[in-house]
């Protein structure tokens, strides 16, 4: 019968192998797990670290800004086109 985790549990041990006070054999012993299975979870820890600090902010501002950009001219476009048309209106009720 499988054995199943939860988030918590994994990172505990985890947590257990990369301070490296004690072996692997140990940390598996302790918390009742296979010891390759401590060396996977500190492998996936070790590999999605960088992603948990990674500056989400400055890809998020710039999409905002290229996102604003592309409806500032948009907005541009839609104002000359309008102005054409209200000078020639203007020009043949006038003048």
């Amino acid at each position: 019968m499988r054995k199943s985790f939860d988030g918590n549990f994994k990172a505990r041990v985890a947590l257990e192998a990369i301070k490296e006070d004690k072996t692997i054999a140990e940390i598996a012993a302790r918390f009742e797990v296979h010891p390759n299975q401590v060396g996977i979870w500190k492998k996936q820890v070790l590999s999605n670290l960088p992603e948990l600090f990674r500056d989400g902010r400055s890809k998020k501002v710039q999409e905002e800004t290229e996102y604003s950009h592309d409806d500032l001219f948009k907005e541009i476009g839609q104002l000359k086109v309008e102005n054409e048309f209200l000078k020639k209106k203007y020009k043949q009720i006038f003048g």
